[in-house]
């Protein structure tokens, strides 16, 4: 039956127009799905949102796999080294032992002090008397000139800090360096190779890597000690605690981060860390000459990654590395 009247049609319950209201608003969204599918259809605003969207994604995890491949590097060319250098230090400590059986003049030898897990705890306390009676030895005109320079240095550097750190803040050069040289990353590098030297020495029955990797403990718990008082003294902020348009200057005694002050900025404990550590290795195996360009280079690296991060000004990390290296080589290794 056919009806013409379409008022009748709109009447009848269950007529056919909802039913085609209905088909259309399905049709329309089935379109709406097809052009997003379809780059051809879509705004141009839309399409750029994606394509910078995919963009982030594929650099993001190219990142992450360059920081996995950076990590595996690192620890097989840790493993490596510490395969490799206790060797070094038997033959060095066997051609020094050759020496002293060689009749000679007597002469003021360079002994080492007892190093192990038992007497660890009194050389770090004997260290920390050293370090903390330096005053002393200035006082008798000993280590002015080191000591002058160093701070120096500093003071210029902290008189630079606001004009050179807000660069830092605004450049993106080093995005894929601050990747791999993370504040984790190198702090988990730093554990890794006196540790690597201590497991590898004592399966080996090596003293001679297993010493290194204890002074390598020592160095850095005593330039931690003094990097901690340094920071709960002076409470700088750290370039990163600053509003990019902020102040850089008069970032002494600011900070209010914890009660503690052990978070703030001056000096950089990483760098402190890397110097203290490279500088025993580059020591106790200088008879290689890449150990000390590895060791310092590294270390180097370490302390640039803490400026670029911002998580430091390059006075920071200039007194932290200094701290680091005349700590180790004038108090740790220092012949006793």
């Amino acid at each position: 039956m056919h009806f013409r009247d379409s008022n009748y049609c709109q009447e009848m319950p269950g007529g056919d127009s909802g039913e085609t209201e209905e088909n259309l608003m399905n049709s329309k969204k089935d379109s709406e799905r097809s052009d997003r599918r379809n780059p051809k259809l879509m705004p141009d605003n839309l399409k750029m949102a994606m394509l910078e969207r995919t963009n982030r994604t594929v650099k993001a995890r190219a990142l992450r796999e360059l920081r996995r491949r950076w990590l595996r590097c690192c620890c097989v060319a840790w493993l490596g080294i510490a395969f490799a250098c206790p060797s070094v230090g038997a033959q060095q400590a066997s051609q020094t032992v050759a020496a002293d059986e060689t009749p000679q003049k007597p002469q003021a030898a360079e002994v080492d002090r007892e190093i192990s897990g038992r007497t660890l705890p009194r050389n770090f306390l004997q260290d920390q008397k050293d370090i903390w009676l330096f005053p002393v030895q200035l006082g008798k005109g000993r280590h002015w000139v080191p000591t002058i320079a160093i701070t120096g240095v500093t003071g210029a550097l902290i008189d630079a800090d606001a004009h050179d750190t807000p660069y830092f803040r605004r450049t993106q050069r080093f995005e894929g360096f601050n990747d791999v040289f993370s504040g984790r990353n190198t702090s988990l590098g730093m554990a890794i190779v006196p540790a690597a030297f201590l497991v590898v020495g004592h399966f080996r029955h090596d003293s001679y890597a297993e010493h290194t990797a204890l002074l390598a403990g020592e160095a850095y718990a005593d330039s931690a000690i003094v990097d901690i008082v340094m920071k709960m003294s002076t409470r700088r902020l750290r370039p990163s605690d600053i509003a990019p348009n902020g102040d850089f200057s008069g970032t002494f005694f600011s900070s209010h981060k914890n009660f503690s002050g052990t978070s703030t900025s001056f000096p950089s404990g990483h760098a402190a860390a890397a110097f203290s550590i490279a500088t025993v290795f580059a020591h106790r195996y200088r008879r290689h000459r890449w150990v000390p360009w590895v060791a310092y280079g590294a270390a180097g690296a370490i302390s640039f990654s803490r400026v670029t991060t911002q998580a430091h000004f390059p006075s920071d990390v200039f007194l932290g590395a200094a701290l680091g290296f005349t700590i180790t080589k004038f108090t740790v290794l220092r012949p006793r």
